[in-house]
């Protein structure tokens, strides 16, 4: 569409406000709503906001900063009947001097994608996002409770959170997401809904969508979503599960054609574009996992016993394993990185995971051997002879483990790397000075 072809369609369908949103650097939707009639004034770029009060933005000196709406990412936001039509626009942040904003997450991603597209490669990429819906309580707060039994692929009798992953579905189609399936989780509570592959852009803007949608939707069946990784502490918690490959000429990168080449008897069915991916994706996991594992809890889903990645493996069948490959080869070949979770920023999650893989092949890097067993079930030595390099135990840890890793800072840029930073240093410390229930128990009697 054009500008002026946006703006009638609009107005015909009847949009009463558009908001324009954008993300900050924790991946948190920011947005301003402006009537329908001054979307042209919007769409030349005239909306200007105060970036110093955006987390990890600028300083206050350097305050003013212009939302440039994405025309391609128009979509008529879901509504109870009777309430004003609204649409959504997903904006870049500029510099009033026109200039893409270094700290945009938005435009740290098309660097990534630039940067395949100059190597001769398209990037696909596709998701899993797992959720929680719980109960509120009777101060109307929410709770981790549910009523909720179910269980993996359960088709049990219908409850709420059944029904509100049905509407999330339906709102997620009527904006353009193409949903490829719903379904119950392991834990109790626990929803997943996978994304067909887009490129990366595309995907990240559809999963910054479904968490605005899932947690409005469940709001109207009286339920509170949640994409805290680990809610509890003896059941699954919540993956943002990455499937990518590379194309070139429109043409599966990652596909090998003979699969039972002899002089790779080990290798799953990838080319060596594809082995090579996998092979910077495990070069940089620990680099990476601060911006796919931002929060203290994210380091509580990384233990061993509940189908989360500990180590940074690679295999065809584990499900432990950091990176899988499905067994489909050809036109499918892909890989799918597990251990992300859906409280990163999907715009700098991608970016850096995507310029991981490419670093890969670049330099041509061999993943080695598959593991096609535990790794948690193995000794320190055994994990050692076979070069496989545990992730990060805590938040602070990844945040060394990214400060060693020159490309994912490079792929984030100065600006981000250091205002991510300072703000996860901060949070730790705050965590760390904290007196923890679990304290009171093991040591209040001393």
């Amino acid at each position: 569409m054009t500008k002026r072809e946006l703006i009638k369609r609009a107005k015909e369908q009847g949009i009463r406000f558009a908001r324009l949103q954008f993300s900050d650097i924790h991946g948190v939707t920011k947005n301003v709503a402006i009537p329908v009639n001054e979307l042209d004034a919007a769409l030349e770029g005239n909306i200007v906001f105060d970036g110093s009060c955006i987390e990890g933005f600028v300083r206050f000196e350097e305050a003013d900063m212009y939302l440039a709406p994405d025309i391609s990412t128009f979509a008529v936001l879901p509504t109870v009947q009777g309430a004003p039509l609204e649409a959504r626009l997903i904006c870049d942040v500029m510099n009033p001097d026109g200039s893409p904003f270094e700290g945009c997450p938005r435009s740290t991603l098309r660097r990534a994608i630039d940067g395949a597209r100059a190597d001769g490669f398209a990037v696909h990429a596709g998701a899993e996002i797992e959720f929680f819906l719980f109960e509120h309580g009777a101060d109307g707060q929410p709770t981790t409770a549910t009523a909720d039994r179910g269980s993996y692929f359960d088709l049990s009798p219908i409850d709420r959170g059944d029904l509100a992953r049905r509407d999330v579905s339906i709102a997620l189609e009527e904006m353009g997401i193409r949903v490829e399936a719903t379904h119950h989780e392991v834990a109790r509570g626990q929803h997943e809904i996978d994304l067909a592959g887009a490129d990366p852009l595309a995907l990240a803007d559809s999963i910054a969508t479904v968490r605005f949608v899932v947690k409005t939707v469940a709001a109207r069946h009286g339920l509170h979503a949640t994409f805290m990784p680990k809610p509890h502490a003896n059941e699954d918690g919540s993956g943002l599960h990455i499937t990518q490959y590379l194309t070139r000429d429109g043409v599966n990168a990652f596909s090998q054609e003979d699969s039972s080449d002899p002089a790779r008897p080990t290798a799953p069915r990838l080319s060596e574009v594809g082995l090579a991916y996998v092979g910077g994706l495990l070069a940089h996991a620990r680099g990476f996992t601060a911006i796919t594992n931002p929060t203290i809890n994210s380091y509580k889903r990384l233990v061993p016993g509940y189908d989360a990645p500990c180590y940074a493996s690679w295999s065809e069948r584990a499900k432990s394993a950091l990176i899988r490959v499905p067994p489909e080869h050809g036109v499918g070949a892909r890989v799918e990185l597990r251990s992300p979770d859906p409280s990163c920023n999907p715009y700098l999650a991608l970016a850096v995971v995507v310029s991981s893989g490419l670093d890969g092949v670049r330099r041509k890097l061999v993943p080695g051997d598959t593991v096609d067993i535990n790794v948690a079930s193995l000794v320190e030595a055994e994990r050692v002879s076979l070069g496989v390099e545990q992730l990060p135990t805590s938040l602070q840890e990844a945040i060394a483990a990214l400060d060693d890793d020159p490309l994912v800072r490079a792929a984030l840029g100065d600006h981000s790397y250091h205002r991510f930073r300072e703000a996860k240093l901060a949070e730790w410390e705050d965590y760390r000075l904290q007196v923890h229930p679990w304290e009171y128990e093991a040591y209040l009697q001393l």
